[in-house]
């Protein structure tokens, strides 16, 4: 989404401004209730020039420091660059988004300071940053204070000034900075789950980089590396068909760290060795009942995510999905059912389906992957996701068009259509006719959803959807 030197393409360009100002908006409430002084960074970690005003009062702890340590006054948000501390803020909003969620930190002279990432479509767009608290004993912050600026500041100005500064309690700093991750989430757009997803990469990292460190000991530089495991693979699938999956996970990351290990900067390479462990798992006999047509398409999208994947992090994350998935179909076989997780998904399209929502967003919930939840859902339901949301949501509208005086542009919204245009469209190939007409002729609510038939119930349910 973004270009190798760091500029947003002109077609996320009008996204990004609109992420920026609704982050604008709703950190002026979030400063109102937490009393937190707050800033708003770019893609290119420089506060947003829309907030210039709020951040260069006497809130901002920083200005004392590009003050008195590199002597300049803030005249403009260039002159921020100056902080002496810049590269501290840039490598804590940076470890935000590489762990996915809040990063809470303390500067030199004792603020302390959060903050978490902004995504537009997968790709780091921003960060929010709060301030305002104290970390150690004002004391102890006076002093440090009074020794940068030389006795430039008077003693009762310093006072006075860090009156304003409240102690941050550690369980105020944590709910303030979970908060701000809330928020930081409500305003990534096409990102549903991202901030989850970087979190469960780093710890599949931290369990991988234990087990290469390992091998580094084993086989210092100079000695023969290790063969290839395949060994490892036979307990792989071992593990699998005792469905142990906590097992086999752990084999697979040693079969991983040794792909890594031996072929240090070949990313080539370790894909072509992934796709072939894909290729090997995705023929174990699961016994899930899938036609060869499916098992074929399942196994065509396991090689297509690891082709698709662009880092490490991002094919180790795949290669788990597939471990995922494939002892799913083992468990089910087994007799432990797809209902309880395809119930989950249920309720969450059941609550979420007024909003855009991704199938990957609705296979998380269900523990599965989605080329596997694509896979099961279609065989439970015999349609696709897409076309089984499209079903509810014109339900839903019909019902609105027949109980409500809504416009057709709110009642498009509510039921989770991107914009109106694209509503009349959907409404009429599902019903013959338009919304307006349908409202006009007093068309009867719909009740065509099929039933679920993985959970009891279903179909009264989503004949219940009511405005």
């Amino acid at each position: 989404m973004k270009k190798k030197d760091g500029t947003i393409p002109a077609s996320n360009q009008d996204k990004v401004a609109s992420i920026m100002s609704s982050a604008q908006a709703l950190m002026t409430v979030y400063t109102k209730a937490t009393g937190a002084f707050i800033c708003i960074h770019d893609h290119n970690y420089m506060p947003i020039p829309g907030l210039f005003e709020e951040i260069t009062t006497k809130r901002n702890t920083c200005l004392f420091c590009i003050k008195y340590k590199k002597n300049i006054v803030v005249k403009s948000c260039w002159d921020l660059c100056a902080n002496p501390c810049r590269e501290m803020h840039i490598n804590a909003i940076r470890e935000s988004y590489r762990f996915g969620g809040s990063y809470t930190y303390m500067c030199p002279i004792g603020f302390m300071f959060w903050t978490s990432p902004i995504y537009l479509d997968g790709q780091f767009v921003g960060a929010l940053m709060g301030s305002g608290f104290l970390g150690i004993d004002s004391g102890e912050t006076y002093t440090r204070m009074h020794n940068m600026c030389e006795g430039a500041v008077s003693e009762a100005e310093l006072k006075q000034m860090l009156m304003q500064f409240p102690q941050g309690e550690p369980r105020k700093i944590k709910a303030m900075a979970e908060l701000m991750l809330f928020c930081a989430k409500s305003l990534s757009i096409g990102s549903e789950g991202c901030h989850a997803t970087m979190k469960r990469r780093v710890e599949q990292q931290s369990d991988l980089s234990v087990k290469i460190e390992a091998l580094k000991n084993q086989y210092p530089p100079g000695n023969p590396r290790p063969e290839y495991p395949m060994d490892k693979e036979r307990e792989l699938l071992q593990a699998l068909q005792r469905a142990n999956t906590e097992s086999g996970r752990q084999i697979l990351n040693e079969i991983l760290a040794a792909i890594f290990f031996t072929n240090p900067d070949q990313f080539k390479y370790i894909q072509y060795r992934a796709m072939e462990l894909a290729v090997m798992l995705s023929r174990t006999d699961t016994g899930s009942g899938f036609s060869a047509e499916a098992a074929l398409e399942a196994n065509n999208q396991y090689i297509k995510s690891i082709q698709e994947a662009g880092n490490i992090e991002e094919l180790t994350d795949v290669m788990y999905q597939i471990l995922d998935d494939i002892a799913a179909q083992i468990l089910n076989y087994q007799g432990i059912h797809h209902a309880s997780a395809l119930k989950k998904a249920e309720r969450f399209i059941l609550e979420n389906f007024t909003r855009r929502i991704s199938l990957e967003e609705i296979a998380r919930t269900s523990g599965f992957s989605a080329p596997y939840f694509s896979t099961i859902f279609k065989d439970e339901m015999g349609e696709n996701l897409s076309s089984y949301l499209n079903r509810l949501r014109v339900e839903k509208a019909s019902y609105m068009l027949t109980g409500t005086n809504l416009s057709l542009g709110r009642i498009a919204r509510a039921c989770g259509f991107e914009d109106q245009s694209w509503f009349s469209k959907i409404f009429k190939l599902y019903t013959g006719m338009n919304p307006g007409k349908y409202r006009s002729q007093g068309g009867k609510p719909l009740s065509k959803i099929p039933e679920i038939r993985f959970s009891s119930g279903s179909a009264e349910t989503l004949r219940g959807v009511n405005p």
